[in-house]
């Protein structure tokens, strides 16, 4: 990755639908998502988390309107422990909301909270369904014992998907469009030619589209969270195969360094990233 492009942690989904400037296209998105007709933008509380660790515990866009707190993830490649993550995030919006609104979690009456409702939009390259449910309890034995459940919905977003969804949110169908550009111009797979994709595919979108001038005021930040983005699910995915492989610890340790190398993250990050065990790391660190 370029040393360039290290600052833009951030998505461009986030970019675009997480920004108090673009709070319509918020209010677009979260409308076509429940069918619902909400047309005042200053409704919308935008609580996205802002500190951002890459490839770590972050938010990606979170927001309260009426009674519900929308928690909106981005992935582009399949993560079925989206449960567990959301469960995680919610946690910790909660928290913040219970210490803005100066409640007591430790009284004697009942508090009235936001009701999470928890969407991933999906737009990685593995065929997935419109619409999916992923749930916490799946990640048990015996899923039916827990007392705590987490269900998410998954919509998939590629160009193409999910028609209706489309149709009722406009600048959620122009991204979606972008996106497929950028991956058929994408011919070369290196840092410069992604580049040039990006370019190519905002030069050829329709004078009509929503979201067009906003992409081309702000053309470098989106070329570097896109490449970002594309970096790490490349990367991502390469050490998914890896960890599919019985290695040597030389070998383990090589894959640290590379991540850490690629994606400019520390020792701690990568050992997380690839879900090395605590003992493990310990044994590892002096030899980074």
């Amino acid at each position: 990755m370029a040393e360039d492009n290290i600052q833009y942690k951030d998505r461009l989904f986030n970019f675009l639908f997480g920004s108090e400037e673009n709070r319509a296209w918020t209010l677009s998105l979260y409308n076509a998502v429940n069918d619902s007709a909400y047309d005042d933008p200053s409704a919308i509380e935008i609580t996205t988390i802002k500190e951002i660790m890459y490839l770590g515990m972050h938010n990606d866009v979170s927001f309260i309107i009426s009674d519900e707190m929308n928690l909106y993830e981005q992935q582009s490649t399949y993560n079925p422990n989206m449960p567990l993550r959301m469960m995680q995030y919610a946690g910790n919006l909660f928290e913040r909301y219970i210490k803005q609104h100066n409640l007591n979690k430790y009284g004697s009456s009942i508090l009235q909270l936001p009701v999470p409702k928890l969407i991933v939009f999906y737009n990685g390259t593995l065929d997935q369904q419109d619409e999916m449910i992923l749930q916490l309890s799946d990640s048990f034995s015996e899923g039916e014992r827990s007392d705590i459940e987490v269900r998410v919905k998954m919509l998939n977003v590629n160009y193409g998907k999910n028609l209706k969804l489309m149709k009722d949110c406009k600048p959620l169908m122009e991204y979606s469009w972008l996106v497929a550009e950028v991956r058929k111009n994408n011919i070369t797979n290196d840092t410069d030619g992604f580049s040039s994709a990006v370019d190519q595919a905002i030069t050829a979108m329709p004078d009509e589209f929503l979201i067009k001038p906003f992409l081309i005021l702000h053309r470098t930040e989106v070329k570097g969270m896109l490449l970002t983005e594309y970096n790490e699910a490349e990367t991502m995915e390469l050490f998914k195969i890896e960890g599919r492989k019985e290695g040597r610890e030389e070998e383990k340790v090589s894959n640290i360094k590379t991540m850490m190398e690629t994606l400019k993250l520390t020792a701690q990050q990568a050992m997380n990233a690839l879900k090395i065990s605590e003992a493990d790391q310990k044994r590892y660190l002096p030899m980074l």
